[in-house]
């Protein structure tokens, strides 16, 4: 699905990972959702903050598999690629503990070139078994 770039895209978006996953068997109180969905949150923030580029929306996508979840989430900014580390930030700094969080609870995750236009895509794998 696309969202608007604003906070209120990335809330929606958020919680319609939330419904699409209790509506796929993996109700509101379970680790699963929970997770996901945390994840969908940072996701969908740095979308916002990070990749916005005015007038342009960004992409969410969920699929499933049988023994995992995956997010996708797409932006239309190139020049601003998160870096994959594991290295919370210095000090009281007030950001850059997202992608942290992120790294910590998806099984597995990246960046990826957008394909077949400007952007990029970070995506999250979440195992079940």
């Amino acid at each position: 699905m696309r969202f608007t770039s604003s906070p209120r895209g990335a809330r929606l978006a958020r919680r319609l990972v939330s419904y699409r996953l209790d509506a796929w068997g993996h109700p509101y109180t379970c680790r699963a959702n929970e997770t996901l969905t945390l994840i969908a949150a940072e996701l969908t923030a740095n979308a916002v903050r990070h990749g916005h580029v005015a007038g342009r929306d960004f992409h969410l996508r969920l699929t499933r598999t049988v023994d995992s979840l995956r997010i996708e989430v797409t932006d239309t900014r190139t020049e601003r690629v998160p870096l994959l580390s594991d290295q919370p930030p210095l000090g009281d700094a007030e950001s850059g503990r997202g992608l942290l969080i992120v790294s910590r609870l998806a099984t597995r995750w990246a960046v990826a070139p957008r394909v077949g236009a400007p952007g990029k895509t970070v995506w999250a794998e979440l195992r079940l078994r």
